[in-house]
């Protein structure tokens, strides 16, 4: 066998563990718009319909994990090709966490609404995060798609955009829960769905990373703008 097919077959098996990252983001990516269409609607079914995914999610994650592990033994990759293999292992990774969220999210609506919980809350607010949150993850996916770091620098910014959404929702619901004590409880619910929000928010940033990372080999983990800047130049 030449080194040419070998390598062509090991292209092959690159191309088709990126199409499945690709495939389970889009789950993600469906469970969160499904969350956020429950929260906005309070429907129990579509609460339900998450859930189901998260088999799928789950399950997608453990065979691109298995065949990212094939691959090392088998191909010993070098450079890039070592780099785009562990970036996927990141990149799936937190796709399953946010994947997490998003049934936790539904798991607590379903709570919420089989609690009665009133109307009167800004509960539409948290919705208009959710949206950003699922926006900013479907984004990150596509920088990953194309190895774009400029799209991923953007999107790693933003995520403190989300985090302020997530502080001044904190601040609106302690507002509420200080004027009525009797709403404390549903608010303390949508405090934690709020959390789980903002968490996915950061597994979208941890993926631009992952990006930057195969792109240029540069770990931007835990740094500055400028640092981040100044890595991928």
């Amino acid at each position: 066998m030449t080194d040419k097919h070998l390598s062509s077959q090991f292209d092959a098996e690159l191309s088709n563990i990126s199409t499945r990252v690709l495939e389970m983001g889009g789950l993600v990516e469906s469970q969160l718009r499904q969350a956020i269409y429950a929260l906005h609607h309070l429907s129990l079914e579509t609460t339900d319909q998450v859930l189901e995914l998260e088999q799928k999610v789950n399950r997608l994650e453990v065979e691109i994990d298995h065949d990212i592990t094939s691959t090392m033994s088998r191909r010993q990759p070098t450079a890039r090709d070592l780099r785009l293999l562990v970036g996927v292992s990141r990149v799936i990774v937190n796709l399953e966490r946010a994947g997490d969220e998003a049934a936790r999210i539904a798991r607590m609506i379903k709570s919420f609404i089989e609690a009665g919980a009133p109307r009167t809350l800004p509960a539409s607010d948290l919705a208009g995060s959710a949206q950003h949150a699922a926006d900013l993850l479907q984004r990150t996916l596509d920088a990953f798609a194309r190895l774009d770091v400029t799209a991923a620098l953007a999107i790693i910014d933003e995520d403190d955009h989300l985090d302020a959404e997530y502080e001044g929702y904190l601040r609106k619901l302690i507002t509420y829960m200080m004027e009525d004590p009797r709403t404390i409880s549903t608010s303390l619910n949508l405090l934690f769905l709020a959390k789980a929000v903002e968490r996915v928010g950061d597994h979208a940033k941890n993926i631009a990373e992952a990006t930057i990372y195969v792109a240029k080999g540069a770990d931007v983990r835990h740094t500055t703008a400028a640092q981040r800047e100044s890595a991928v130049q």
